[in-house]
């Protein structure tokens, strides 16, 4: 049981460890509040839509309902046919889903690691794997793309992230296809984090797409990976699983309708997503300038205006997250799926930022975030870095 410490326990303590009353989040990039409107939805779809969407009587035809609307909408949004859109367990399962039975596959260290760890998993198949190089501003090198992926099967993919999970920084989408194109290669983008973060134009270009819900204030466990047909033709990834005819028979089980009814929910307030995070990029400017003293940003490239990813000579990433949390501001040092790592960030290795990869720390502001926010994020930062 919780008890209350004795009054006063906390009076010689410094600053920065005393109990906070409302801690200030800035890890919109790991995951996002769940909306009202969400959790309204999915409260409403737990009464009404519980039924196995594979069932034909009407408590079934709900729960398909909630399914198909949520398919529809995201079809709509990404300009493709709501019959290509594939609805999985989160952007990790659609990553799979695409590109582990690939004949061949050209990447960078950039990748989310559900991309890298299937590119490495590839690689011990004894399938092609390229690894392309990184430009220090944060971008692949699209010129790399020619020169090392011509040898590389038919039927391979490039997988180019839209926008990067740790600075932020936006990939060259259209050119990276205008290279890949000539050389048989099919394009894969994980657009996890750029799904109401930059505009979606650039995956125009883009054969197949992976979203998910947690990043856009709607439910975890519910993501999308969506093809898009060219000449009449859509790329079919082989199942991961084997099981029912769910999902075209590419991700069978049982779906989720009150998931699906929370992305939904999330993809219809999208627009109220986009203005607050657009809303936030004068606020990560601020943050940017009022400690440019004391750390300076990784990766120089237009970025998603939301996040920074700052290097910290005096302080280990993880440690500072720790000293920021005790203060009670929450960030985090890198990806949220290699969180409790010590190893050196594999994104800012990449990019040659060597003594960066272990001193940095990422924040990622959000549509709740205020300019209060900012200014107690900077004196926390002042304070601790002085001390």
């Amino acid at each position: 049981m919780f008890r209350e410490p004795p009054r006063g326990q906390f009076k010689q303590l410094p600053r920065w460890e005393r109990p906070v009353s409302r801690a200030i989040y800035l890890d919109w990039n790991a995951t996002t509040p769940p909306a009202p409107e969400v959790l309204a939805a999915m409260h409403r779809a737990a009464e009404r839509s519980w039924g196995n969407p594979s069932s034909v009587h009407a408590v079934g035809r709900e729960a398909r309902r909630a399914l198909e609307d949520t398919r529809e909408a995201l079809a709509q949004l990404l300009e493709l046919s709501p019959r290509d859109v594939v609805l999985t367990g989160g952007g990790t399962e659609a990553n799979n889903l695409m590109l582990r039975s690939a004949p061949g596959l050209a990447l960078s260290r950039l990748e989310h690691p559900s991309v890298v760890r299937v590119a490495e998993r590839i690689e011990t198949d004894g399938r092609p794997v390229v690894w392309l190089p990184v430009r220090p501003d944060g971008q692949l090198e699209v010129a790399a793309i020619a020169e090392h992926c011509r040898a590389l099967p038919e039927g391979s993919w490039l997988s180019l992230m839209a926008v990067n999970h740790e600075t932020g920084v936006i990939q060259p989408l259209e050119a990276a296809a205008e290279a890949a194109r000539p050389l048989g290669l099919k394009l894969h983008s994980d657009a996890v984090q750029a799904l109401g973060k930059v505009p979606l134009g650039p995956l125009q270009v883009a054969d197949a797409i992976t979203v998910a819900a947690h990043k856009i204030r709607g439910p975890k466990g519910i993501g999308a990976l969506a093809l898009r047909a060219r000449a009449g033709v859509v790329p079919v990834p082989r199942p991961v699983l084997v099981g029912g005819a769910q999902e075209r028979g590419l991700r069978p089980g049982t779906q989720d309708a009150v998931a699906a009814a929370g992305f939904g929910a999330a993809l219809a307030r999208l627009p109220v997503f986009q203005r607050g995070i657009l809303g936030v990029g004068s606020l990560r400017d601020a943050l940017e300038r009022g400690i440019q003293a004391l750390a300076t940003p990784n990766g120089s490239a237009p970025r998603a205006p939301h996040v920074t990813n700052l290097h910290f000579p005096a302080w280990r990433g993880d440690e500072l997250v720790a000293a920021l949390d005790l203060a009670g501001v929450q960030v985090s040092a890198g990806s949220a799926c290699s969180a409790g790592s010590l190893e050196p960030s594999p994104v800012l290795l990449a990019m040659g930022r060597t003594e960066a990869a272990t001193h940095s720390v990422r924040f990622s502001l959000g549509e709740d975030t205020t300019a209060a926010d900012v200014d107690e994020v900077l004196r926390v930062l002042r304070q601790l870095l002085a001390a």
